[in-house]
């Protein structure tokens, strides 16, 4: 094996590990911290009734509802900045996010209009995918010719930013109006929907394989993904399907920004900074960058909940607001650093 190639597998694996203990880490914080904290010589009891399918104790049943809202809120926020790397490598640009081709404004538009009708919550999820999709088709339909393309990346790019901002701008009228038309009893929920908020999620297997399939789809693909980042005119020449490689980049990261707002809602700023602090962290390089901005990512998040529903306890905050109190300035330090 080459010694670059080597060194690469073990600084790969050394990263994640190490970030794979901090999402463990920030999941057993999780789980301990709240309105009633359990204290830590209580948990490993707790976990072991838990793994025998037993909640006897006070400690137990505290870690059986916490679970589920912290395993929601890492495999959300593990989507969102896998999501983010995808989106950062299709535009060619590091500050990217998830939402900035108007994925989430078309969920949102969904989720809003089931709310609205006081719908059941699974056909809320269900709306918000489905927004989500048709916005998609639409970005697709309108740039397909441009996505297709291998050579005009930076025209494709172009193209797709600027069809996206139009949809996302015809979204948030038709967000305004629903909000100024929607009843009062169901405005509250509607608008902590569009902040992002964790408080009433369960545990659903649907979003982990999504995030499964994205992993495999992103690893498989960093190798290519590096060389249209650093090379994307002479891609072609190196034996990159470019366009093959725009659309599968495309179509993933619009279904995994789809899973996790359906999930969770519009949290900003997640996919938007842990990539990019990930990228100065470990290095541009994807089969890195993949796993390392994946774990960062639901970690952040989940300690982002924590601090929401626990910071003026025992009322709770939306997750979203936490993640735009941090991410502003820690996005506005990471563009200061980037113009240096």
């Amino acid at each position: 094996m080459h010694p670059t190639s080597a060194h690469l597998r073990r600084r790969a694996a050394v990263v994640s590990g190490a970030l794979l203990l901090v999402s463990i880490a920030s999941l057993l914080i999780a789980g301990a911290t709240g309105s009633v904290n359990i204290p830590l010589a209580d948990l490993p009891g707790a976990l072991h009734e838990l793994f025998n399918g037993r909640a006897d104790t006070l400690a137990a049943t505290l870690l059986d509802l916490r679970a589920s809202r912290a395993l929601t809120a890492f495999t959300t926020g593990a989507t969102l900045s896998l999501a983010g790397v995808m989106m950062q490598a299709l535009l060619r640009n590091p500050l990217a996010d998830p939402y900035v081709l108007g994925i989430s404004s078309g969920s949102a538009v969904g989720a809003l209009a089931a709310l609205m009708f006081a719908s059941a919550a699974w056909i809320v999820d269900a709306s918000a995918f489905a927004g989500a999709v048709v916005i998609s088709m639409m970005l697709y339909l309108l740039a397909r010719r441009d996505m297709r393309s291998g050579g005009a990346a930076e025209g494709g790019t172009a193209l797709l930013l600027l069809t996206g901002v139009i949809l996302t701008a015809a979204c948030s009228a038709l967000i305004t109006l629903m909000l100024s038309i929607a009843p009062e009893s169901r405005l509250r929920t509607m608008v902590f929907w569009m902040i992002g908020d964790l408080s009433g999620s369960g545990l659903r297997w649907l979003p982990w394989i999504v995030l499964a399939g994205g992993m495999v789809f992103a690893l498989r693909s960093a190798r290519a993904m590096n060389v249209m980042a650093l090379h994307a005119e002479a891609a072609v020449t190196l034996g990159i399907r470019v366009g093959a490689l725009r659309k599968a980049l495309f179509f993933c990261s619009g279904l995994l920004t789809a899973s996790a707002v359906t999930s969770a809602g519009s949290i900003g700023f997640v996919g938007l900074i842990v990539p990019h602090a990930c990228r100065f962290a470990f290095g541009p390089d994807h089969r890195v960058l993949v796993p390392a901005a994946t774990l960062a990512g639901g970690a952040y998040l989940v300690l982002a909940d924590t601090l929401a529903r626990t910071v003026i306890a025992p009322q709770q905050l939306p997750v979203g607001v936490v993640t735009a109190l941090i991410g502003a300035p820690v996005f506005l330090y990471q563009l200061h650093r980037l113009r240096k």
